[in-house]
């Protein structure tokens, strides 16, 4: 059984023309939209085209409704979409095909040309490239909240994702450092209906935080290394510099030399652990 999962905040405007193209792409499957404290007709409108809904009693994230909905889901495979309409229920069957195939996730991947900007999809291609460092594998599209997943691999990783609108890119790392398949599926995404909730700043740090958090978390050498070694290479070029100049091996040399030590050995620590 196939579940689809719809996370939605006063997403009205769209669910009345998507919700039906859904069902008709995916005969039979579950269809959960999560209202996420919503304060228009969101979940009237998703009841009266035949889907189930749950709703929050307050805006808890995108993050959250997702986790909602993945817990509630009884498919054993889950297909994540937003509801504002970016993401083409045509799609839906591509995605699964490859979990046919083999994978455990696939993930539809965005050209620059879909993203809301130029300014995102930069953004978008510079994380891309941070986490694929970080994980030792390709990221075509980190933040795409579009893709079908095994539900039991799914929810092995539910009490890392956040509340907020970074859940993919904790998602997608965790899968790739768990060893699991993933495959990117190239889809075009139309622009959303109504207004995005997300913040461009206080969204990218937070993305460029999880980056990091799961990076550490699977890989630590992966960041305390290149800390360590800035350390180091910093108090080398200070020490050459005061030699030349004063003959002297100062205090700051010896204090950048201590921290890249620590810092080392608090990577190696840290990846026993």
């Amino acid at each position: 059984m196939i579940s689809i999962v719809l996370p939605a905040r006063n997403e009205a405007a769209s669910l009345a023309d998507l919700l039906p193209a859904v069902l008709a792409q995916a005969p039979g499957a579950e269809v959960i939209v999560v209202d996420d404290g919503s304060t228009d007709e969101t979940a009237a409108i998703a009841r009266a085209a035949g889907a189930r809904v749950i709703s929050h009693p307050y805006p808890k994230g995108n993050g959250a409704a997702v986790k909602t909905g993945a817990r509630a889901a009884s498919g054993e495979i889950i297909v994540f979409m937003d509801a504002d309409g970016q993401h083409r229920p045509a799609d839906i069957p591509r995605l699964l095909a490859k979990l046919d195939e083999g994978y455990d996730m696939a993930v539809g991947a965005r050209t620059f040309a879909d993203h809301a900007g130029a300014h995102r999809g930069f953004a978008n291609a510079l994380f891309n490239r941070f986490a694929s460092w970080m994980v030792n594998h390709r990221i075509e599209d980190l933040t795409s909240g579009f893709r079908a997943v095994r539900a039991d691999c799914f929810r092995r990783f539910l009490y890392l994702l956040p509340n907020s609108f970074s859940y993919p890119t904790t998602c997608t790392m965790s899968f790739f450092r768990a060893g699991l398949g993933v495959a990117y599926v190239p889809v075009g995404m139309p622009p959303r209906v109504g207004k995005s909730h997300l913040r461009p700043l206080r969204d990218g740090i937070r993305f460029l935080l999880i980056i990091v958090k799961i990076g550490t978390l699977y890989s630590p050498l992966k960041l305390f290394l290149p800390v360590s070694l800035a350390f180091f290479l910093t108090g080398l070029g200070h020490y050459a510099y005061t030699y030349l100049t004063a003959g002297r091996f100062t205090n700051m040399s010896a204090l950048m030399f201590t921290a890249a030590i620590l810092t080392f050995l608090i990577g190696i620590v840290s990846e026993q652990i």
